[in-house]
């Protein structure tokens, strides 16, 4: 058994990723109707945008935006492996894939996992939910702007980089990480294809990095 696996996390996991299955955007009235009633143009401009994002993201205050199952499990199978430390994520949401990874750091020994979420109501619920998790003392919140809770105070050297927050926002805090990823780091973005820039810049042959699309959704780089 592995904390992943066990009582509090698992049944945990499994009751939050069920209500996330339940919550996608695309199914939720509310959020369809205004997306749909978008121009192809302004979806474009929403999601790739680093001004305009907000408005996007703060209809859906009340929706998980998780990761996947499969990609919870990957992301802890990572942080195993390379028996990561040292952790930082954009975009907390309800905190799912936090959970993932600071059941990974609880296995690894431990370790500190910072992860950066800028709407309140999120945190709040997040919390609440690594506190039920029995892993809050692995996990540093920051709420607010990641371009502004993301620019100091990182890890000397940091392991792992989650990017599931604002799309159009990755290149950014990838700018803010890049000093601090360790040779080896593995970097996962999920959903990157709504950010083409990001892709470009990663699998660039003279970037520093190796990277490629894995599943359905997730771009997976390492720093070289």
């Amino acid at each position: 058994m592995t904390t992943l696996t066990a009582s509090p996390v698992a049944p945990l996991l499994d009751r939050l990723f069920t209500e996330a299955d339940a919550s996608d955007p695309a199914t939720t009235p509310s959020i369809a109707d205004y997306w749909n009633g978008l121009t192809a143009e302004d979806k474009a401009r929403l999601v790739r945008s680093r001004t305009d994002y907000r408005d996007l993201y703060s209809r859906m205050k009340d929706v998980p935006l998780a990761v996947s199952r499969q990609t919870g499990d990957l992301l802890y199978m990572l942080a195993r492996s390379m028996r990561a430390t040292s952790v930082v994520e954009f975009g907390t949401s309800f905190g799912l894939s936090t959970i993932c990874l600071a059941a990974a750091l609880r296995d690894n020994g431990g370790g500190r996992l910072i992860t950066s979420e800028f709407e309140p109501s999120k945190v709040v619920r997040a919390k609440a939910n690594l506190a039920e998790a029995g892993l809050a003392d692995l996990v540093e919140f920051r709420e607010g702007d990641a371009l502004e809770t993301l620019a100091s105070d990182l890890p000397e050297s940091v392991d792992l980089l989650l990017l599931d927050g604002a799309k159009a926002l990755y290149p950014d805090v990838l700018d803010l990480v890049a000093s601090r990823l360790r040779s080896g780091a593995l970097i996962v973005a999920d959903n990157a294809d709504f950010c083409p820039p990001y892709v470009e810049r990663v699998r660039a042959p003279d970037s520093g990095y190796r990277s490629v699309p894995f599943a359905e959704d997730i771009e997976l780089t390492i720093r070289l």
